[in-house]
């Protein structure tokens, strides 16, 4: 068995949201019944592993669907994060959640990748739950997508929000930026550029499918989640022999909870203490002399 930190970036079955955002990549369903046993099954299965790994682990939730609705991806949260071989446990979220939960969870230990929708949440109620996270100390970045409808609101959330919270910009999926666009955007969120463009990524050495993986809810394992690949299965460990460096195969690659592993682009030093919360490691940034 590996002694090696993994990372592992988890997505089970749910697909279920309370939001339909018409940018959203993600084909959304409404969840039966049973779907929901499974899922929260398969959750509950996993979190039973991790809690009986004796080697460090991270854990990132990427639901296809909105977890933190559902009560078993809270109590996960907080077992993970009370579990000492677990360094950071997030998950992606809309934070259409209350909050409260989170006093029950190490805060040493977790962490939220928070998002903002217009015209699915008002303005306020989004940023009352974010101050609310600062104000329990939760770990906690805020992001929204690149559209140009979104300008205003990005601009009025960095305003609004603590300095120590991070805001953070998404490219719109196959919009083109003209270099206005992409100042203005870059204004607010000053990494923008990474997410501006897909990076060329064949070939390039990557940390998926070494010390990062993705699982899915059946425990099939695979180097990220925009490789089909599968590398054995977590619950047998047949995965571990897998697990080696490796270049990426595919031709780029467009999404941060994937980039962010290339390692010609420098993001762990850049993300450093934050990679899986997508939060840098010197933020705020030091005011210009």
């Amino acid at each position: 068995m590996s002694t090696r930190h993994l990372v592992i970036l988890y997505r089970g079955p749910l697909a279920s949201c309370d939001y339909d955002c018409p940018y959203c990549p993600f084909a959304k369903r409404r969840d039966t019944p049973e779907q929901l046993r499974a899922d929260r099954a398969a959750l509950e299965r996993f979190v039973a592993w991790v809690e009986e790994r004796p080697h460090p682990v991270s854990v990132l939730f990427t639901p296809w669907g909105e977890g933190l609705v559902r009560s078993w991806y809270r109590r996960a949260l907080v077992r993970l994060s009370r579990l000492p071989q677990v360094e950071r446990v997030a998950i992606q979220t809309n934070l259409s959640h209350r909050t409260d939960w989170t006093s029950e969870a190490d805060l040493t230990r977790l962490a939220l990748w928070t998002t903002f929708h217009p015209g699915q949440v008002p303005y306020e109620r989004f940023l009352a739950k974010s101050r609310d996270l600062s104000a329990r100390g939760v770990r906690h970045s805020v992001g929204i997508v690149g559209l140009p409808e979104h300008l205003p609101f990005a601009r009025r959330l960095r305003a609004d929000l603590p300095d120590h919270v991070y805001l953070w910009v998404n490219a719109a999926e196959g919009r083109t930026y003209t270099g206005a666009e992409a100042a203005a955007w870059s204004a607010i969120d000053p990494l923008f550029s990474y997410s501006r463009r897909p990076h060329r990524s064949r070939d390039l050495p990557c940390r998926t499918g070494h010390t990062v993986i993705s699982v899915d809810g059946a425990g099939d394992v695979r180097r990220c989640h925009f490789v089909p690949e599968v590398l054995g299965n977590l619950y047998d460990g047949s995965f571990e022999a897998a697990l080696r460096p490796r270049p990426c195969p595919a031709a780029t690659c467009d999404c941060h909870i994937g980039y962010v592993h290339l390692e010609p682009l420098g993001l762990y030093d850049v993300f450093a203490g934050g990679i899986l919360e997508r939060i840098p490691a010197h933020w705020p940034p030091a005011p210009p002399r």
